[in-house]
């Protein structure tokens, strides 16, 4: 008895009664359920469809950009102080193109200088990290023309989903977060502001930038903790949105693997037109070899052949139609319990005759030409 038949039965005495609860089953044959194939991750990473953090990401470019500074933070220093004597110098002299345009490489130069390192350190961290997240994608889907991203509702539809509310939470979140370990940090260095009063200027300058760097560092570890945390949200999400259901995942293995009622269709077609091309050989045998009626081999030998060649072999019905056939075209048919069976589970079609089995089909081959003689003389 199937399910639909043992529900009618279930809900048979409550027929007629208002007070009862009916469902349909088919309403969850489309619920996605089921965990995404490799195949459909697969497909989804090709279209650029990915998870990764651009939080994490930004706490990443901003930690480089901040270590690479007060790493290079002495020799950027030298090179500003250098540059602003160099433009007071040239300021005494007449101001023209020809000194302006000298100026203005100048400037671009020493720009070039001490900008160079940061922007390397960011460009290498954002790289490394994005690959990290998602390796090497390159797709040109996100860029195709879409008419659905022109369309208004959709547009009001993006904007109040779910995801942008939880991107808007998180955003929340994240700033009072961040402004909540910045005020505990600036209550901290508040009782420290007094003694700058009594510092020289360079001292003072040290001092600040010190306060500076690290609070920006305590931000970046801050933000790095909470990147980290919405690249773990961001793999479940991604996860989540290509969960798959039961039917999905049957049309997939179709289109992957191939329909398994065509696929069975098309081995027993290849198994019938097997079976023909091997009757047709039947005919061109010496000797038929049977169990009587269980197995039938058929063998072919000719001068310039090593061995007897099996061209045909059967078990049951096949066997039934080979003997057949044999008989129809005046073929040889030898009875021969153990050498019939020997030959069908030793040896395939197309394959000689076992070295182990030469003797035992010789004298059946033997045998047969001495009655082909009878037949003739």
């Amino acid at each position: 008895m199937n399910c639909m038949a043992v529900l009618q039965r279930c809900c048979e005495p409550y027929q007629g009664k208002k007070n009862y609860i009916s469902f349909d089953i088919q309403l969850f044959a489309g619920e996605k359920t089921e965990d995404p194939t490799s195949k459909r991750m697969s497909d989804a990473h090709n279209k650029g469809q990915v998870a990764r953090s651009q939080d994490l990401s930004a706490s990443i470019v901003i930690l480089a950009g901040f270590f690479t500074l007060w790493n290079c933070g002495t020799y950027i220093y030298r090179e500003l102080t250098q540059f602003m004597a160099l433009i007071f110098t040239n300021l005494e002299g007449p101001l023209n193109a020809e000194s302006v345009v000298h100026l203005f490489m100048e400037t671009m130069v020493v720009l070039a200088k001490t900008l160079a390192p940061i922007m390397f350190a960011v460009l290498l961290a954002g790289l490394a990290l994005n690959y990290y997240q998602v390796g090497f994608v390159f797709s040109t889907e996100p860029l195709t023309f879409d008419l659905n991203r022109l369309n208004p509702i959709t547009g009001i539809g993006r904007i109040f989903s779910k995801r942008s509310l939880v991107e808007l939470a998180k955003s929340i979140a994240k700033i009072l977060i961040v402004g909540y370990f910045v005020y505990l940090y600036i209550i901290d260095q508040v009782i420290q502001m007094p003694k700058l009063i009594f510092m020289d200027l360079q001292m003072a300058l040290v001092s600040i930038v010190d306060i500076i760097f690290k609070l920006a560092f305590e931000i970046c570890a801050v933000l790095l903790i909470l990147g980290i945390m919405d690249l773990m949200y961001q793999k479940w999400q991604h996860k989540q949105e290509l969960k798959m259901s039961k039917q999905d995942i049957k049309d997939e293995f179709k289109q992957t693997e191939g329909d398994p009622q065509i696929k069975g269709k098309i081995k027993q077609k290849q198994k019938q037109m097997s079976l023909q091309r091997m009757m047709h050989e039947v005919p061109k045998a010496d000797v038929i070899i049977t169990n009587p009626t269980h197995f039938a081999i058929a063998l072919q030998y000719e001068k310039g052949m090593t061995a007897p060649v099996i061209i045909a072999k059967g078990q049951d019905l096949v066997a039934q139609r080979i003997k057949q056939i044999a008989c129809d075209a005046g073929i040889a048919i030898v009875e021969n319990k153990p050498l019939a069976r020997a030959l069908y589970l030793s040896a395939d079609i197309g394959d000689v005759v076992p070295q182990e089995l030469y003797k035992a089909v010789a004298e059946v081959l033997a045998y047969v030409y001495r009655l082909k003689k009878k037949k003739l003389a």
